[in-house]
């Protein structure tokens, strides 16, 4: 009766193993014959019934079972473990003649290319690259610049205020204050960085760029800054421009100026983007206001120089015909894969 159960239990052992096609019904199969309540272990606890002749007979078949039971779960195991390798080889070969995916490489912002530029030209005349702060003190901002206190450009509706002595720079100027005051003479530097203006409409945005320059030594001229624009802004349109200097006002600078450069779309001849003039308005120019020099404790007998700044955004419009301000900051992939 006993070796009958033995057999019965070995058959049904490798009908179990023979349908077994994941590791967790292999450890239920274990479970349900090797477990506490396993039916092997339950012959092993049959041994106390039996007498000493039938113990030692059936406790020998029942051992064999254990070990057979055991050897078949084993190699189960080692069979299923080999097949989910050979799965997960053939998953995540690489098949070497296969052509390769197109990766599409990114790229830099149109208004990133352009401020890089205009940094190169400066770097090869000589000029030094300077930042500042964009939460601005309204004392470098303004008024070590020179801006009475009611100037329009302290209004609330042209100017992010904080509080009443902090605010979102309107201009990379205060940086100009920030230099000087930190060092004396020679001094010659650009300032790219974001200004912030209340406006906003085709050809404004309430956070732009700007690129401020200065000069500062002895016996720096006019002449030294039409100088210096004039290879500039020929050298950032790759065109022997023209260029004219308007009379303009500007609180910082005396006397100041407006710089028109020909126009780079119809070289001169006058079109829409230009109002049939033939010219462009480009950047705002001048040579530092004594006041200003005085603020930052400079001998102003001693000392000169000029200021410029420009607008990137300006720039990248003329360079690449761009007529909405607002398309730079849109993130439209089709506009960008265009740079």
């Amino acid at each position: 009766m006993e070796n009958k159960r033995i057999e019965e239990i070995t058959n049904e052992l490798k009908n179990d193993i023979i349908k077994c096609n994941d590791k967790n019904t292999l450890e239920n199969i274990r479970i349900k014959y090797l477990g506490k309540k396993g039916l092997i272990t339950g012959l092993l606890k049959q041994l106390g019934e039996l007498s000493p002749e039938q113990r030692k007979e059936f406790g020998k078949a029942v051992n064999i079972l254990k070990e057979e039971a055991l050897k078949i779960i084993e190699n189960k195991k080692e069979e299923l473990f080999k097949r989910e390798k050979e799965e997960l080889y053939k998953k995540e070969s690489i098949d070497v003649t296969l052509g390769g995916y197109s990766l599409f490489s990114g790229n830099l912002h149109p208004l990133t290319k352009v401020c890089k530029n205009i940094i190169e030209i400066f770097l090869g005349l000589g000029f030094s690259v300077e930042t500042g702060p964009e939460l601005e003190l309204d004392k470098y901002n303004f008024k070590d610049l020179n801006f009475p206190d009611n100037h329009p450009a302290r209004d609330m509706h042209d100017t992010f205020y904080i509080n009443n002595s902090i605010l979102m720079r309107t201009h990379t100027s205060p940086v100009q204050i920030r230099a000087m005051k930190k060092s004396k003479p020679p001094l010659k530097f650009i300032v790219p960085g974001k200004v912030f203006r209340c406006d906003s409409d085709l050809s404004h945005s309430p956070v732009f760029h700007q690129v401020e320059g200065f000069w500062v030594d002895e016996k720096v001229t006019f002449a030294d800054l039409k100088g210096i624009l004039t290879i500039f802004l020929r050298k950032l349109f790759e065109k022997n421009l023209n260029l004219r200097f308007r009379p303009s006002f500007f609180p910082f600078t005396e006397p100041s100026a407006e710089v028109d450069i020909e126009c780079v779309l119809c070289n001169g001849n006058g079109c829409n983007v230009c109002k049939k003039t033939g010219w462009l308005e480009i950047l705002g120019c001048g040579m530092i206001h004594t006041n200003v020099l005085k603020a930052v404790n400079y001998d102003t007998e001693k000392y000169q120089g000029f200021a410029f700044g420009l607008g990137i955004e300006r720039i990248t419009m003329l360079k690449h015909s761009i007529n909405n301000i607002r398309l730079f900051y849109e993130n439209d992939i089709r506009f960008l894969k265009q740079f």
